[in-house]
């Protein structure tokens, strides 16, 4: 955990709270451990948020519905996965043995609480300002590249961006593969009857938000 300590500028005064932040709960079940991070999931879940309205507040001149949107593009589960992703957490992740061969250290779920915890941990062991400090150098960049997005509905945004082009908006099953307790879906949405992203999943609306979200990445570049 060192590497992630000098990455982040971070010099802990106590290495237990950092260790609880990325035990998982099976871990800790099978090793006989009082703690795991879902406590601290909760305070950090409360942290995040603050610093990020707190930037958005400071620095941007948006009306409250407008922060209010970022801020929840920013805190939602995709992007404090893509942050945690990025920092390489899955390395420091203390998971039982189920845990592992089902491949939770990339989860996405795992990984975004683990970010939570994590800052949760800061906080406890070296006060808010520091706390602050950390995440905002992490999130800042993704809020300043017009290039990212993080949305929980991809299929919702995009409905809105075609409805201000005054476009039509269509998905299209174009493949289904697989038994039928494990299909993999394939799927194209197209606008004004040109295909703007092809997405897969393991439901169809799973394929469908993927499909969106690759639609929103080429319409970003295009305008």
């Amino acid at each position: 955990m060192k590497e992630l300590f000098d990455k982040l500028k971070i010099v802990p005064n106590d290495l237990a709270i950092y260790e609880q932040a990325f035990t998982h709960t099976s871990y800790a079940y099978e090793n006989n451990l009082d703690n795991s991070y879902e406590t601290l999931e909760f305070l950090g879940d409360a942290i995040v948020d603050l610093v990020v309205s707190d930037y958005l507040y400071k620095s941007k001149d948006f009306k409250e519905g407008q922060m209010t949107k970022e801020r929840a593009s920013y805190v939602c589960e995709n992007a404090l996965y893509e942050y945690a992703n990025d920092l390489n957490f899955g390395e420091y992740i203390l998971l039982g043995k189920g845990e592992i061969q089902s491949g939770g250290k990339h989860k996405k779920a795992i990984l975004a609480d683990v970010f939570e915890a994590f800052m949760a941990a800061i906080y406890l062991d070296l006060g808010y300002e520091k706390v602050k400090e950390v995440a905002l150098n992490i999130i800042i960049p993704y809020i300043e590249d017009e290039n990212v997005m993080f949305f929980s509905d991809y299929k919702s945004k995009l409905q809105e961006v075609v409805q201000d082009m005054q476009k039509e908006l269509n998905y299209e099953l174009i493949d289904e593969q697989g038994p039928a307790h494990n299909k993999t879906f394939k799927v194209a949405v197209k606008i004004d009857d040109i295909n703007y992203g092809i997405g897969e999943g393991h439901t169809k609306k799973e394929a469908e938000q993927e499909a969106a979200k690759n639609a929103l990445k080429k319409l970003v570049k295009d305008y």
